[in-house]
């Protein structure tokens, strides 16, 4: 067993290297496990890995949750009876029964996606190590963007540091400029440079991507009249207005109801959509750039089977013009008729208050900067900010994934958050808030007597203070080692720390997901 973190910039060949290492791993009769982050990004890869593997001699099997049931149950079967050599799959491929594994490639390793928040909670890159540590298998993390914990684990003797600083066509990576919006007047959310490199794209036969993390036509309705705006009953949230579907909808609960006609507070008829989703933005294209042919790449447009893969196709034979899309555009694709990017509302997520924040908004835009110039010609990437002198995208600007690692490991370290200290989170949650508050001060009191060096952090309201029907509430461990943390944790699971009857308590340890 030995751990690997293979560090390279997009389109450096990072996965001409798994290929190779699993056909050497397959000459010695073990097997190999391929893992990615969605289950979108599997069908490239399975095509890439036919294209290589054509004789039919190494024998593929797909698992992840997109599969029908009798599908997945073929799969794990053909697994199970050793008629598989490579397993490829998202997270839940993790537990494949691959008794000869001597292999586990778990790609895009800083994806929050590897992490199962909900009922049975794991984090599929960490079980990776430990399956490897198991089986006596090398695992094999990479990214263009490690996780600054992987980055951290990989200056240690425990790992090795593998770089490919360069793109393995010679390319050079595409220039990246931050538009700052404070001086625009863009009404439809482009701004005029924007604007002008899309018809200029369009207008050489090149492709261009844009990434607008925010899926249907508008964020919500506002009444215009007296400020009210349409919420969620289940959850802390405003409700997200689709054009397409006719219908407000919450992506938490999936609770649905058409707009109403007039505002339910004041009776006014000035509902209007406020802020730009995907929807809308592909509308605003449509109007500016009439004759191109612009394709929308989001959840609501990648439901049913085989869509997504329909869309990567018509990218590659060169039949759309412009694809929109959320965060499912980063990762992973190669169109190499791309020649520019551009990114909307890019600086929105720097203002959650979460301490991976910055690390989150890097990763991505570099990850989506990278979909750029990978053919014959130069690429260019637009990033629209309102913040264009934050350091998380100044770093992306030059490309400079080292030096975001050290500002920001430097922070981490002041105020012990990971890689240098250890988290849990509890969240207790019910249907009556003064029940879900004095479970959460009972435990509270409880953990506060042990006297342990862990900082408890709460009791206080989650950000979505209530979700799907249910209030929320949240204590935060914070640990500089692990002992003292398993030690409150052993207390928290035993008989002595109950819960009364209609709160649950979930305890998450190493939570990426804080909302």
């Amino acid at each position: 067993f030995h751990a690997w973190l293979l560090h390279g910039v997009t389109g450096s060949g990072k996965t001409e290297i798994y290929l190779q290492s699993i056909e050497r791993v397959l000459a010695r009769g073990r097997q190999a496990l391929v893992m990615v982050p969605e289950i979108a990004l599997t069908p490239q890869l399975v095509a890439r890995f036919r294209g290589r593997f054509m004789d039919g001699a190494v024998r593929l099997a797909v698992l992840h949750s997109g599969l029908s049931d009798g599908e997945r149950y073929d799969a794990w079967r053909a697994v199970a009876a050793g008629e598989v050599d490579v397993v490829i799959g998202a997270r839940s491929a993790v537990f494949a029964p691959l008794p000869r594994l001597g292999l586990v490639v778990v790609d895009e390793e800083h994806d929050a996606s590897y992490k199962q928040s909900e009922s049975f909670r794991y984090n599929a890159r960490d079980l990776a190590l430990l399956r490897g540590q198991q089986q006596q298998a090398l695992v094999l993390l990479g990214s263009a963007t490690p996780s600054l914990t992987s980055y951290h684990a990989a200056g240690s003797e425990r790992w090795t540091y593998l770089s490919l600083p360069f793109r393995g066509t010679g390319v050079p990576l595409p220039e990246v400029r931050l538009i700052d919006m404070s001086a625009e007047s863009a009404s439809s959310g482009l701004s005029s440079s924007l604007v002008e490199s899309l018809m200029a794209t369009v207008a050489a036969g090149e492709q261009a991507l844009l990434l607008l993390n925010r899926r249907g036509y508008a964020p919500f309705l506002l009444c215009y009249d007296c400020g009210a705006t349409l919420r969620c009953p289940n959850c802390a949230i405003t409700l997200t207005y689709s054009r397409v579907n006719g219908e407000l909808r919450c992506h938490y609960c999936d609770f649905r109801i058409k707009p109403p006609s007039q505002c339910e507070r004041c009776g006014g008829p000035n509902l209007l959509p406020e802020g730009q989703g995907t929807e809308r933005l592909e509308e605003e294209l449509h109007k500016l750039l009439p004759e191109a042919r612009i394709a929308r790449m989001d959840r609501d447009t990648t439901t049913r089977k085989g869509s997504h893969l329909k869309l990567i196709e018509a990218m590659t034979a060169g039949e759309i013009d412009v694809l929109i899309g959320t965060q499912m555009i980063a990762k992973g694709h190669d169109f190499p008729k791309v020649t520019l990017v551009g990114v909307m509302n890019a600086d929105a997520p720097l203002n959650l208050p979460d301490f991976r924040s910055s690390e989150r908004v890097f990763s991505l835009l570099s990850q989506v900067a990278g979909r750029a110039g990978r053919g014959e010609r130069p690429g260019r990437v637009l990033i629209q900010t309102y913040a264009p002198d934050h350091y998380a995208l100044e770093h992306v600007v030059r490309h400079d994934y080292a030096g975001f690692a050290r500002f920001e490991l430097a922070q981490r370290e002041c105020l012990n958050y990971p890689p240098y200290g250890y988290l849990a989170n509890l969240v207790f949650s019910g249907n009556d808030l003064a029940q879900v508050e004095a479970a959460a001060a009972a435990v509270q009191c409880g953990l506060v007597s042990f006297n342990s060096p862990v900082e408890i952090l709460g009791p206080a309201p989650c950000l979505l203070a209530r979700l799907r029907g249910k209030y929320r509430m949240q204590i935060l461990l914070k640990a500089s080692r692990r002992p003292p943390l398993r030690g409150l944790l052993t207390w928290l699971k035993g008989r002595e720390c109950r819960v009364p009857a209609g709160v649950t308590l979930a305890i998450d340890v190493d939570p990426l997901d804080m909302f």
